[in-house]
């Protein structure tokens, strides 16, 4: 019996020490090539390394809306295999981007111009902020809720992310809580409100 014992401890023991290693080589698996060319492409230059959709802060106007342009590798393809990603975010004035998470990647951000409130909730629920000014940097923590908002009501502000994750991927919580299929009466239940609300709530995101 102590035998026994012993043996499902030692088990336990090695499956820990397994599920440790993986969380700790989680990220971005390591390639054995210098990069990773599509399959439906044969052959590449100087083109297949450029990304060229930033262009558009240069040549257009300021957004009216709260705008993320994204160069992962859905983007930019070049990106796969190297555990590196990019955004520009641009914050008309008053404007919020909501808590979301990236479950795949820390988030460096950087304000370009313009003043920021951000923040970000750790696991034990301590929600940790900062206002930040041109020249600051703030890393969002891998996996935590976290937000941005610009609370000049006549200025906009831009800030650059980088991610260590050619596709570090965004939960909105607003969006994946109400504006899905989950049932509006286990909503109701894990807000301790009415479905009504719930209603409401979702009605609001998805009016324009």
């Amino acid at each position: 019996m102590a035998s026994g014992t012993s043996s499902l401890k030692l088990y336990i023991l090695l499956l820990s020490s397994f599920a440790i290693v993986q969380m700790v080589l989680a990220g971005d698996p390591d390639i054995l090539t210098d990069f990773i060319v599509p399959l439906n492409q044969n052959k590449v230059d100087g083109n297949f390394f450029t990304f060229t959709g930033m262009r558009v802060l240069v040549n257009e106007g300021y957004p009216t809306n709260f705008t993320v342009l994204k160069a992962s590798m859905v983007e930019f393809p070049a990106l796969n295999g190297q555990s590196v990603s990019y955004a520009v975010l641009q914050y008309p004035a008053g404007t919020l981007n909501p808590p979301h998470t990236h479950p795949r990647s820390a988030e460096l951000l950087f304000l370009v111009y313009g003043n920021l409130e951000v923040g970000f909730v750790d696991t034990t629920n301590k929600l940790f902020t900062q206002s930040l000014q041109v020249g600051d940097m703030f890393i969002f923590p891998k996996g935590l809720v976290h937000y941005q908002y610009n609370a000049d009501p006549k200025n906009p502000a831009m800030a650059i992310s980088a991610f260590g994750s050619a596709n570090a991927g965004t939960v909105s919580l607003p969006k994946t809580l109400f504006a899905t299929d989950i049932d509006d009466t286990i909503l109701a239940k894990s807000f301790k409100t009415d479905v009504v609300t719930i209603q409401a709530l979702k009605a609001g995101l998805t009016s324009k």
